[in-house]
């Protein structure tokens, strides 16, 4: 019997309120960086999100960028669902083989896990019934485990760290925002 309660706890969740926004960041889509989402509401004011960002890049202005992501946010809106200011937590998980903004212009780079954890905040502006945008940023602490390595075409190729693993690094780090182009539907009701 409690296996059955915690297989239809997720199926309760998703059928309280019955009103749901997919979005896609405006922002990062003319650099063909994916950022997609999925936003469920729970009650009048609190909502679930899951998203992903996906930067393709392998070279990006001879930078390596790219990044795959992953996040579960919880949301309050202080009017009411899918409606102006919100804020919330995060936690996601970040794959990457890029190069953090001190080694630019430099022939290292990183390639690594991290786990990212913070909040978001932002606002919601209806445009019509279905369409709206969610303007947000988003940050925290991000934990990272890497390998540091020099560029392919580098004199010294192979890695420049002297770890023998990872190396670890912590830091505090805005890590998502934009503004999402949203499509609300709802559920119809049965009679």
């Amino acid at each position: 019997m409690n296996k059955l309660i915690w297989l239809l706890f997720p199926a309760t969740i998703f059928a309280q309120k019955g009103e749901t926004q997919i979005k896609a960041n405006a922002l990062t889509m003319p650099l063909a960086m994916v950022n997609l989402g999925v936003e469920h509401a729970i009650t009048d004011r609190i909502t679930l999100q899951a998203d992903g960002f996906i930067s393709p890049w392998k070279s990006f202005a001879g930078n390596h960028l790219q990044m795959y992501m992953a996040f579960g946010e919880g949301r309050y809106y202080f009017d009411k669902s899918f409606s102006k200011f919100y804020v919330g937590p995060n936690i996601g998980v970040g794959f990457f083989d890029l190069q953090k903004w001190n080694y630019w212009n430099t022939d290292k780079y990183q390639r690594g896990i991290a786990i990212l954890t913070g909040a978001t905040i932002g606002y919601q502006v209806k445009i019509n019934e279905h369409w709206g945008l969610d303007v947000f940023v988003g940050g925290g602490h991000s934990q990272g485990n890497y390998k540091g390595y020099y560029k392919e075409d580098s004199p010294n190729f192979g890695r420049y760290d002297s770890a023998q693993s990872f190396n670890k690094s912590g830091e505090w780090i805005l890590y998502k925002g934009g503004v999402m182009l949203t499509y609300k539907f709802k559920r119809k009701k049965s009679n």
